[in-house]
């Protein structure tokens, strides 16, 4: 078991590339199932879930090599169902391999998902959108076995949900007929993940709207893809600048892809400018308290950032109110800021029934600075986070389980020490 030791006060400064993004990467990696062919994957992160995805084509049948940071797979001997509930345990977004061999071989059996513990993440609307399009679903002790012939529907999703839009989009691209996702999430990486698809062959119409439509097809073929930078990546570094004083320029990214982040980021005082494929922050003195910050479905405020704000605004100037109203359970990353000295309370509040729903309100009062202390990471953005936390505060900082950072951020003690940090990864 990893984690990070950091010496804080160090300004950090220069200059990061930013590499491709994890959950863009992953759904692209189920997609290759359909594929009965060769597919070619540039500026793939080179991370924990990468790695365990991998796995899992393995396991399927899949030929995999992965050099650099491409990935050559090809994936015409597929001959398992089964994916392995050791791989499914930790990682949510396996459950993108239901649609995917669904649409391949008409079945599959796969456990219920795991990864960071982030609350009441229903796959309800996976399980019901698949249902819709023929699939028959048994749980038999704690496994789903899936099987059918799927057909095009017309499906309604109750709430924006990223991973249900991607997992139909899967399933829907082998169905027989035309596939209608209406309410559908509009993050980039689902516009991503279309991208892909449609370098096979798949006929995807809408991808970043509310409504996307896929016409059925059988007949797909080998493609090359480069994966799109990682927008929170970019963000955690620029907040990380942000947070020590520091002066940072991110490249390899796409810049629109971060307004929402730049635009908080500039009301608490840093000095932003943008090139094509860049952002520029420089930042104040002291950042300046947010008055409110609500997470929302793209294209409102991603709560993947949510943890690394809070970070910031334990040391910002003034009182500011946060809502997390994406995951239940996204709030971990207060218990470590408040062993560094911030004054952040939290408050979890109920606003449905059915299906239950609750949202995270967070109550800040910035302190001038934290104190070092050791921190323990319960999940990947909660560790992301706190590693922030760790560059800005007085003395060491020591962040456990550096495991959960490793699942998103390719290197993040190598790139931070490149602008400035002193940072390092023990090994347990």
């Amino acid at each position: 078991m990893g984690r990070y030791r950091i010496q804080g006060g160090n300004r950090v400064a220069g200059e990061l590339s930013v590499g491709g993004a994890k959950n863009s990467i992953l759904p692209i990696l189920a997609a290759v199932c359909l594929n009965k062919g060769e597919s070619i994957i540039h500026n793939c992160p080179r991370i924990a879930d990468t790695f365990l995805s991998i796995e899992i084509l393995k396991h399927i049948g899949c030929r995999v090599v992965f050099s650099g940071n491409t990935l050559w797979i090809n994936a015409s001997g597929i001959n398992e169902i089964n994916i392995p509930n050791d791989y499914v345990k930790e990682m949510r977004s396996s459950i993108l391999f239901m649609g995917a061999m669904l649409g391949r071989t008409g079945q599959v059996n796969i456990a219920n998902p795991g990864g960071c513990d982030l609350g009441e993440r229903s796959i309800g609307y996976h399980l019901d959108g698949l249902t819709a399009m023929g699939a028959t679903i048994k749980h038999i002790d704690g496994t789903m076995h899936c099987t059918g012939s799927l057909k095009g529907a017309n499906i309604y999703l109750q709430s924006a949900s990223v991973g249900a839009t991607e997992n139909l989009m899967l399933a829907a691209t082998l169905a027989k007929g035309p596939t209608t996702i209406t309410n559908a999430a509009k993050e980039p990486e689902i516009v991503d993940l279309a991208r892909f698809l449609k370098s096979m062959g798949a006929d995807i119409r809408g991808a970043g709207t509310s409504k996307i439509t896929v016409e059925g097809t059988s007949n797909l073929e080998s493609a090359t893809h480069e994966v799109m930078p990682d927008r929170i990546v970019a963000g955690t570094y620029l907040t990380a600048a942000a947070m020590t004083r520091g002066d940072i320029n991110v490249t390899d990214i796409s810049p629109k892809d971060l307004i929402v982040v730049t635009a908080k980021l500039t009301q608490m005082g840093c000095k932003i400018s943008y090139g094509p494929t860049s952002i520029r922050l420089k930042a104040p003195e002291r950042l300046k308290a947010l008055e409110y910050l609500e997470t929302s479905e793209h294209p409102g405020f991603p709560t993947d950032m949510q943890s690394q704000l809070v970070a910031a605004l334990s040391i910002a100037d003034g009182h500011s109110t946060v809502k997390e109203r994406i995951f239940d359970n996204r709030h971990s990353h207060a218990v470590g800021l408040r062993l560094m000295g911030a004054d952040v309370k939290t408050q979890q509040v109920i606003i449905g029934t059915d299906p239950k729903k609750e949202i995270t309100l967070f109550d800040i009062h910035g302190k001038p600075e934290l104190e070092g202390a050791t921190v323990e990471a319960k999940d990947l953005r909660c560790g992301a986070a706190l590693v922030l936390a760790g560059l800005a505060a007085g003395g060491e900082t020591i962040v456990q389980n550096a495991k959960y950072v490793e699942r998103g951020y390719e290197n993040i003690e190598k790139a931070l020490t490149e602008v400035g940090a002193d940072i390092q990864l023990e090994e347990a």
